[in-house]
């Protein structure tokens, strides 16, 4: 789905002409030279943007108490994120449960960061067990030097 694009200074300029725009598209996107760009949405569209992550959410939720579900996502799960491969049998079910978890946090507590967070990590860990070079030097014990306590950021 493509997302319309308006400029900050048309929006400032042609407000009018801008949020006709949004409530035909549900969603524009508003480039800004000076700052983030910006999108602006209907309060309709919003809302089922929630109910979407609140129904994907409990879906989630719901599949992962049964043993059936929790295959199912498992068998899923390598079409959605073709980097689990690298992960052990372990890893691949924290990383289900972090998911879940930060679905939920998504849907009631209007807090996308975990999620994004949660798939970056686990693909940066994929990514160092798909390399075995990578791997076993960042496996390597350390040496047995105490280099004191470390302060706190």
């Amino acid at each position: 789905m493509s997302t319309l694009t308006v400029s900050f200074s048309d929006l400032s300029k042609n407000s009018k002409r801008v949020a006709e725009t949004v409530e035909r598209a549900q969603r524009v996107h508003v480039t800004r030279r000076d700052g983030e760009d910006l999108y602006l949405t209907t309060e309709r569209h919003d809302r089922q943007r929630e109910e979407t992550a609140d129904v994907t959410a409990r879906l989630f939720a719901a599949l992962i108490s049964s043993d059936e579900g929790a295959r199912a996502i498992l068998l899923a799960l390598p079409e959605v994120f073709p980097w689990t491969r690298h992960l052990s049998t372990e890893e691949v079910r924290e990383f289900v449960v972090d998911l879940v978890n930060a679905t939920h946090d998504a849907a009631e507590l209007d807090v996308h960061t975990n999620l994004h967070r949660v798939i970056a990590e686990w693909r940066a860990t994929a990514r160092i067990l798909a390399d075995p070079d990578l791997t076993a030097q960042l496996t390597t014990p350390l040496p047995d030097e105490d280099h004191g306590e470390v302060p706190a950021p």
